[in-house]
Formats: structure tokens, sequence, C-alpha cells
């Protein structure tokens, strides 16, 4: 039910600008088939229920790339977290996505085609360490 561009996936205004519309979609997803394991996804969110990686960020030593995107409703960024974080992390910078047309919130991020050119350049010239 979600509409492809070839720029990628419509945000969710843009699927469904009415209420009837948000409703189909709404509507189509609860009926898809889940093929994934409820048991995971409960260990996933309550893994991350306690996780706090706030203490260990200062021992981090690789150069790090933070991508988040500016309508994430999960992870906002206007509460400062992420660049607060940062702060903490000697060769951490954020790359953040602009909201648009093509992005979805927090399933932005999993879209590379977003974030391709600031990730190859780190990877160019991020010092390289041997093993």
């Amino acid at each position: 039910m979600v509409r492809e561009t070839s720029g990628g996936t419509l945000n969710y205004q843009a699927q469904a600008p009415t209420r009837a519309q948000a409703d189909k979609v709404v509507d189509a997803r609860l009926a898809a088939p889940m093929t994934a394991d409820a048991n995971d996804f409960l260990w996933a969110w309550g893994s991350s229920a306690e996780y706090d990686a706030a203490p260990d960020l200062g021992k981090i030593e690789a150069t790090l790339l933070a991508i988040n995107a500016a309508d994430d409703e999960r992870n906002p960024p206007e509460t400062g977290v992420m660049e607060r974080a940062l702060k903490q992390v000697k060769n951490g910078k954020l790359f953040l996505i602009p909201a648009s047309e093509q992005t979805s919130g927090h399933g932005t991020t999993g879209n590379a085609k977003f974030y391709a050119r600031p990730l190859q350049e780190l990877l160019q010239t991020a010092p390289q360490r041997a093993m």
C-alpha cells in the first residue's frame, strides 16, 4: 500500500492526505500477514528499555557518523539528545537528513540514498587502524 516514486517511499502525509485514505493504509497494514516472530519484537523493545550508552561514549575512538532524520518521530532532533551525546565522542559528528516529501520519519534512516554521500566521505577520510 506504500506508494513508491523514483526517489523512494513517500512520507505518510503524501501517502494518505485524507482520513479515509489514512484509514485504508492502516487497515491494509493490519491485514498484512506478520512473518516476524513476536518474541523477537518483545526482546528488541525490552532490551532497549533500560539501556544507556552515555557512560561509555567517551571511550569511542573510532570515527563515528551518527545519522538521524529531521522528521524522526521516535528520536526527534529537537530534544538535543544526539548533540549532547556526540560531545562525548572524540571523533563523532551528526548527519541530519533534512525532512522532505521523500523522507518518512524514523524509517528514513533505513534508506541509504539519504546519507550515501556523507558516509562515503567519512569512509574515505577516516584514519585507518591496523587490527
